[in-house]
């Protein structure tokens, strides 16, 4: 559904919607092989909230009627519950089979907690479907999988574990799905430890419980309720998120310290980690096939059930998240029309809206839908940004200098991207910056009506000429407003610049010459975690200084060189409008705040020994609000 006013286009680039005329994007769909219907009976369970009655089963003919449905669109397929293999050995057999005669399945997952998992059951996916893909759900250790428990109330890490040591006899390798509660929190490094022991695994996937809006326990379909629904009964209060909740600040803490541990480790060899890996990919400006960062969110992932309702992601809420049942759908069309006339997912699509002007869409991707609407229903969207943006920055952090892992707590710099942003050839100009000796191009110095210093003298952005201290030219090419903060990092800092820019706020002025920046190119790793921490620290003691309308910021980017196609991290420390206040304040503000910052940078050095302002104590730094706050 459209709202007046709302951004269709911009929101298309991080929502696309499902097209019949384009086949070539695949589409995910969760089949759900018995329900909600499982042989366990974990206190968080999202499927079994959906109070939908389980027991039938997906049987081949729905699968063909699924190929037809989507014709030649790829399908990747998911086998998923509730269990899955409750289905039975002969069923899966007939359901394997018949995935395998469709030539549009592209790839099949299976979902599982484990319990039943043994030697035939191998054997059998071995026989029906070689190329089968196994998941383990599994909290970590034996403290972290707390809340997953039988109908008995009694924990199933055991016979998981047992599963995952068959996986690894037989030489088959797994992903383990680890849902972050509080039986985990501040112990990331630990918990990784415990699942990488497991010769089978080879990826894991850290999931959160944002359950901040369950206000109740699961209903019991008989009339004496079990051991494991009195224990949940006991971790849900009125008014309260329930007690295995998470707050997203806290997963962000917990996806960093993972993913720090990952890297120092050297897990990253051989473990692939999310949801670092589809940060890290599009923060080196590639996709990924994880749609929490991916374009290709709700309109392309679905849920079949054994009765034939078919709907969208399994996250989503149920009954509102039905598009039609597979017996009544002959065509695709019939379920672009269902998700164009769907009250649900117009207004997930709607809460994308804030994305197209954020500065981390490109990275984010947005999200997950499902858990926005939920945060929205509970009126803390920002609480889901905010972990979205901190996560961000700290992976950034790491993958610039993944040997100085304190840089991931660091709340003062920020990824800030800047497109474009390269140079010629960036180790060519490493190479003049340090030696006096070397040879150096001609300059093109052209100078605008404004002030503006490029090749070819006008405003806005153009090229220009990458020079050095030792150039003749080069106090000529700095432009008079901001060489007070050049000659600092330069000459007391010894930093490199890569780029400079006084602030041209004339009527004409392009918006992104607008705020007066520098741009620090490190030397090396080491150098840029040092530097980093110095501009945080100068930044602190700047800013309650700086006069009203004038704002300071370090942000995290890339330089690419055009030369070799390889980027290296780099550091732009920017002074920009106050946000919400009239320009003029900034303008007669700018050079006072100027004077102020090179005081502060003067004050600093870049010491490899000396930590950021905003890190005192690890303890410091995952304090946050508790769940359901």
């Amino acid at each position: 559904m459209k709202s007046a006013g709302l951004d269709a286009e911009g929101i298309e680039k991080i929502y696309q919607s499902l097209t019949p005329d384009d086949t070539s994007k695949a589409v995910s769909v969760i089949m759900k092989l018995r329900g909600e219907t499982c042989d366990i009976d974990c206190l968080y369970c999202y499927e079994k909230r959906k109070e939908a009655p389980g027991g039938a089963r997906i049987d081949p003919t729905q699968i063909r009627k699924l190929a037809r449905l989507f014709n030649k669109r790829p399908l990747a397929v998911e086998l998923h519950g509730g269990e899955p293999l409750t289905v039975g050995k002969e069923e899966m057999a007939q359901i394997l089979t018949e995935l395998a005669r469709q030539p549009s399945v592209v790839r099949v997952n299976l979902q599982t907690n484990g319990v039943l998992l043994d030697d035939a059951w191998l054997d059998l996916f071995a026989t029906h479907y070689p190329d089968i893909r196994i998941g383990i759900s599994m909290d970590g250790d034996a403290q972290g999988n707390a809340w997953r428990v039988g109908y008995d109330g009694k924990p199933v890490y055991p016979r998981v574990a047992a599963a995952l040591r068959l996986l690894a006899a037989r030489g088959w390798k797994t992903g383990v799905i680890a849902a972050v509660t509080p039986a985990v929190l501040g112990r990331a490094e630990a918990v990784l430890d415990h699942i990488a022991g497991f010769g089978s695994v080879d990826s894991v996937s850290f999931v959160p419980c944002f359950d901040a809006t369950v206000r109740r326990s699961t209903a019991s379909s008989g009339r004496r309720r079990t051991a494991s629904r009195l224990l949940q009964q006991a971790n849900v209060t009125e008014g309260q998120a329930p007690n295995w909740a998470i707050h997203p600040a806290e997963y962000a803490e917990f996806v960093l310290s993972a993913t720090a541990h990952w890297i120092s480790a050297g897990l990253f060899a051989r473990l692939k980690l999310e949801p670092a890996v589809s940060a890290i990919r599009r923060l080196k400006g590639l996709d990924t096939g994880f749609c929490h960062f991916s374009d290709l969110k709700c309109d392309h992932v679905f849920t079949l059930y054994p009765d034939g309702r078919f709907g969208s992601c399994d996250e989503l809420p149920w009954p509102q998240a039905r598009l039609t049942s597979l017996q009544e759908t002959a065509d695709e069309a019939k379920v672009t029309g269902a998700q164009a006339s769907s009250r649900l997912l117009g207004q997930g699509k709607s809460l994308m809206e804030r994305c197209t002007t954020c500065d981390y869409r490109t990275t984010c991707g947005g999200g997950c839908v499902a858990t926005r609407w939920r945060y929205d229903l509970a009126g803390d969207q920002d609480a889901y940004c905010d972990y979205r943006m901190r996560m961000i920055d700290g992976i950034a952090a790491l993958l610039a200098a993944p040997a100085a892992p304190q840089g991931a707590w660091c709340r003062t710099l920020r990824w800030r991207p800047r497109r474009p942003n390269h140079m010629a050839d960036v180790e060519g100009f490493l190479t003049r910056w340090d030696d006096p000796e070397a040879p150096r191009p001609t300059a093109r110095l052209r100078i605008s009506e404004y002030g503006n210093i490029n090749t070819v003298g006008r405003p806005g952005v153009h090229e220009a000429d990458d020079l050095d201290p030792w150039h003749p030219l080069w106090s000529q090419a700095v432009e008079r407003g901001v060489r007070p903060l050049v000659s600092i990092v330069t000459e007391q800092w010894h930093c490199v610049t890569y780029d400079s820019c006084e602030g041209h706020t004339h009527e004409a002025a392009d918006p992104a010459t607008r705020n007066r920046r520098i741009g620090l190119l490190p030397r090396n790793r080491t150098e840029y975690s040092a530097v980093a921490a110095a501009l945080c620290r100068a930044v602190h003691a700047a800013t309650p200084l700086l006069p009203q309308g004038v704002e300071v910021s370090v942000g995290r980017a890339d330089l690419t060189c055009t030369a070799s196609g390889r980027t290296t991290p780099v550091l732009d420390l920017v002074l920009r409008p106050g946000a919400g206040l009239p320009e003029s304040l900034f303008r007669s503000g700018l050079d006072t705040a100027t004077g102020l910052l090179a005081d502060a940078l003067a004050a600093e050095r870049p010491e490899a020994a000396k930590g950021c302002a905003c890190v005192g104590s690890m303890a410091e730094n995952t304090r946050v609000p508790a769940a359901g706050t």
